[in-house]
């Protein structure tokens, strides 16, 4: 049963974790292991930091989000990640999609209870 769950939970974190990270990204750039902290927090949504950075990867290559360089005073340089300009769209566009779709799931649970 839990090898069954983690799949869902896998198939469920495809298409809206990378909205969630943009989301972080809202309010002003971070660097990996930050989001990664604050993505930590929701446990079903973010299950390991090996799934963060290629996704980091595949949103920068779409033009939602860049990269900076910057030297860090406890260690090596960080790569800090901001919200383009292109980014921003993608976000609205999903938060306007998500809650009617929310809403769509809840409702169709609760009447097949």
């Amino acid at each position: 049963m839990a090898a069954e769950s983690d799949a869902l939970l896998t198939q469920l974190r495809k298409g809206v974790l990378e909205y969630c990270v943009l989301a972080c990204l809202h309010s002003g750039r971070a660097y990996g292991l930050e989001l990664a902290t604050r993505l930590s927090r929701h446990q079903v949504l973010f299950a390991s930091e090996g799934t963060l950075y290629p996704l980091l990867s595949r949103l920068r290559r779409l033009g939602w989000v860049e990269t900076t360089w910057q030297e860090s005073t406890s260690g090596p340089p960080r790569r800090y990640y901001e919200l383009t300009p292109d980014g921003r769209p993608a976000l609205e566009q999903f938060t306007r999609a998500w809650e009617p779709f929310r809403q769509d799931v809840d409702t169709v649970l609760a009447e097949s209870r």
